[in-house]
């Protein structure tokens, strides 16, 4: 997947890296760009957050990476997520 990515497609790829938790994603009113990502648990309590600028969305490597990075930050506050790869 080397084409730059719409942010639909970006955020159908988030939710999946989170399983079996839920990413909520809304964008910045302040016309930026960037993309803000929650995951919460199942009890709707915010269990991780992320900023993203439009930049690192829009690229396929640079999402898979702060994506990784995200899940190793939750794995390593002890939640288990399922084991996720990007798209190809």
């Amino acid at each position: 997947m080397n084409a730059p990515l719409r942010i639909n497609e970006a955020l159908l790829i988030a939710d999946g890296a989170f399983t079996p938790f839920q990413c909520v994603a809304w964008t910045q009113t302040d016309g930026s760009g960037e993309l803000t990502l929650t995951v919460i648990d199942r009890t709707s309590t915010p269990i991780g957050r992320k900023q993203i600028p439009c930049s690192t969305y829009t690229d396929p490597a640079q999402l898979e990476d702060l994506l990784k990075q995200a899940r190793a930050e939750l794995s390593q506050d002890g939640y288990t997520l399922q084991a996720w790869s990007m798209p190809k």
